[in-house]
């Protein structure tokens, strides 16, 4: 079995159809998405319904949580209201992880940790956070020690070894901070054992910046600066 496994679509439509002819071009037919649908770009509405007729698992991110809550920052509240009320209820119904054995490994699929869409673990964190990543996690669900974690949020590819356990980021498709092109991640399960690869995806990012920019969604010149530099820019809200 041959997986692509993407995350932090963040609405950006151009980068996320990049990635899917990518997908098609190498004949990879298992489609996961670890969360962050929606949020920074422009296109929430069209990523969501690409999601929800290409994917065959989805998680939810902190952003898909955010947006269909009750947050009143702009940054959520803006695509809130571009989506209409069966996305939002389908963002607020993804469930929290995806579990499944390929081989004798229990593997996990998470947005940002093991523990909740807003604990975010990176490649510094500390080894007992990132040894949280394999535990069980009972209030969620998670009832047994992972062999390996696959997770998002960072929008920085990974590959770490935690003790013998893989703990894998999948990069981001739509709003990357370790390069300027899309990233994703492929996993392929055989009798033996497995293997991982990154893909990273050319796109043209001005399409999606100048359709940001014609939308009037908040914090428009950061997110173009992010998808020209690969860096994140901090957010002001103006006075």
């Amino acid at each position: 079995m041959k997986l692509a496994v993407i995350a932090d679509l963040h609405a950006n439509l151009t980068a996320t159809l990049a990635v899917h002819a990518d997908i098609k071009r190498r004949g990879i037919q298992n489609i996961w998405v670890l969360g962050d649908l929606v949020g920074k770009g422009p296109r929430p509405r069209e990523v969501v319904d690409w999601v929800q007729a290409h994917s065959d698992v989805v998680v939810m991110g902190n952003w898909d949580a955010r947006v269909a809550g009750a947050s009143n920052r702009p940054q959520d509240v803006w695509p809130r209201a571009q989506l209409s009320k069966g996305q939002l209820e389908y963002l607020s119904g993804l469930d929290f992880a995806h579990e499944e054995i390929f081989g004798n490994m229990l593997w996990r699929f998470v947005h940002a940790s093991s523990k909740s869409v807003f604990h975010r673990v990176y490649p510094h964190s500390s080894l007992p956070d990132q040894r949280e990543m394999f535990y069980p996690q009972l209030e969620r669900g998670l009832t047994e020690f992972a062999d390996a974690v696959v997770y998002a949020d960072v929008h920085e590819a990974l590959m770490l070894d935690v003790e013998g356990r893989p703990l894998l980021n999948t990069g981001s498709v739509g709003n990357p901070l370790d390069t300027v092109l899309a990233s994703y991640l492929i996993l392929e399960f055989e009798n033996t054992g497995y293997s991982v690869s990154f893909a990273r995806v050319l796109y043209d990012r001005e399409i999606e910046i100048a359709v940001a920019e014609k939308s009037g969604m908040p914090f428009a010149r950061e997110y173009a600066q992010e998808l020209r530099t690969g860096r994140y820019q901090k957010r002001r809200a103006k006075t």
